[in-house]
């Protein structure tokens, strides 16, 4: 596993276990955490809670350098288990859906990860 530090995660609101803030204070752990497999984009977010495939979440962005919250309805495209191979961190794999303003989020992404984003480098996703 590498050293890179994990996004700051939260769930907001007791009632609303779907809402997720994921703050991204360093490139490095927004390119360990970015799914670019996924055709319109989506993020690893650590997590203990149980998810179901499909199951939508809510998130709410914090990208390096940037002050603004960028907000994503996502659905759980995989589950990573407590305990799983090869020291994987728990967590789930959240697709992003197809629109206009999620696309300029993964636009923003991609911008900020560069060419780093075709790196061979070790991720937390697929």
């Amino acid at each position: 596993m590498s050293d890179t530090k994990l996004p700051n995660t939260a769930v907001a609101g007791a009632g609303r276990p779907g809402v997720i803030q994921l703050v991204f204070k360093e490139k490095g752990a927004l390119y360990a955490a970015y799914i670019s497999l996924f055709t319109d984009g989506g993020l690893f977010v650590p997590s203990t809670r149980d998810y179901r495939l499909g199951e939508d979440v809510y998130l709410l962005i914090a990208l390096p350098d940037d002050a603004a919250r960028y907000p994503v309805a996502g659905k759980v495209a995989w589950v990573t288990p407590p305990n799983a191979a090869g020291g994987r961190t728990q967590g789930i794999g959240v697709r992003f859906p197809s629109d206009e303003k999620t696309r300029q989020i993964k636009h923003k992404i991609e911008e900020i990860l560069g060419t780093s984003i075709s790196s061979s480098k070790p991720t937390q996703t697929i």
